[in-house]
């Protein structure tokens, strides 16, 4: 019999409300950063949002996650507007992992992770059996047990991470925004981070929107890419519609070579290398120098 640890949430999950974007435009003061965007998140699915750095891929989850108000447009859930949400039910429907989170000084991962169920508790009521229930799954999920005691300052980067990732699972939401989760991680950790957000969602029908700069780990993890640039979506659709040579030319600036490898289950993206610069021609003496060639003009 199994020992392992299933989600306290698991069981009778509904379908996720849909997050719905229309006519959408964020920015910084004047600063207008996403423009006239609009997008429909499939439902129970996982998506990622690409594109070059600045293209306003972090300020639209941000505007998913009502850290910033919209200049224009409307950002839906469930066809309610993110403004009619009281703040712990939105906390217990739409959980966000940002870049660099800062974990107060001196506390252990066990806490930290726990803080992941703040919202479904009670201003002064203790953790429950399915508080406590919610952590033990989501540590082990993660692995990140047998760091339960050890304070977050004392870890390494990629340990960091996967304990942010731990205590965002720990909120289970029906909802996850995650901007960046791979960030310090070696190759095999992206893989194993976002093979854990693939199973959060294959198994509990979570929705899964995610900023991600490695287009072929995108294109593995992902149902659906979302490709933007200067703030404003330029395609979106499956891996295979999203990832090809001209599309990444128009949205990168890359010239790459799309492959079809039926082994990693997507398009795999091969940049192609760069012609070598041409050797700087030798200087050529003047006319009538003492290294001219014989017969040439003396000028």
């Amino acid at each position: 019999m199994s020992t392992r640890n299933e989600n306290p949430a698991a069981a009778s999950r509904p379908t996720p409300p849909e997050l719905v974007a229309e006519g959408l435009e964020l920015g910084y003061g004047d600063r207008q950063v996403v423009r006239e965007l609009s997008l429909r998140v499939p439902t129970g699915r996982v998506t990622a949002i690409i594109g070059p750095n600045g293209c306003g891929k972090s300020t639209l989850l941000r505007g998913f996650s009502r850290l910033l108000r919209p200049s224009a447009g409307t950002v839906t859930l469930g066809g309610r507007p993110l403004g009619s949400f009281g703040a712990s039910e939105f906390a217990r429907t739409v959980g966000l992992l940002p870049q660099q989170p800062v974990a107060p000084d001196g506390i252990t991962v066990a806490d930290l992770v726990s803080r992941g169920r703040y919202p479904h508790q009670g201003l002064f009521s203790r953790a429950s059996a399915q508080d406590d229930a919610a952590v033990a799954w989501a540590l082990e999920a993660t692995r990140t047990g047998e760091l339960a005691e050890r304070p977050v300052a004392e870890l390494s980067g990629g340990q960091r991470q996967r304990v942010w990732i731990a205590m965002a699972l720990a909120q289970q939401t029906d909802v996850l925004l995650l901007d960046e989760p791979t960030t310090y991680l070696d190759l095999a950790h992206q893989v194993e981070v976002l093979d854990l957000v693939v199973e959060l969602n294959r198994e509990h029908g979570t929705t899964v929107v995610m900023v991600l700069h490695e287009l072929n780990l995108a294109a593995r993890a992902a149902d659906h890419l979302v490709a933007m640039k200067d703030g404003r979506i330029e395609v979106a659709g499956s891996p295979e519609e999203v990832l090809t040579e001209e599309h990444l030319a128009r949205v990168f600036g890359l010239d790459a070579r799309v492959l079809r490898a039926e082994e990693v289950g997507g398009p795999v993206v091969l940049p192609r290398r760069r012609p070598p610069r041409p050797a700087p021609e030798a200087e050529r003496p003047a006319p009538g120098s003492e290294d001219a060639a014989p017969g040439a003009p003396a000028s």
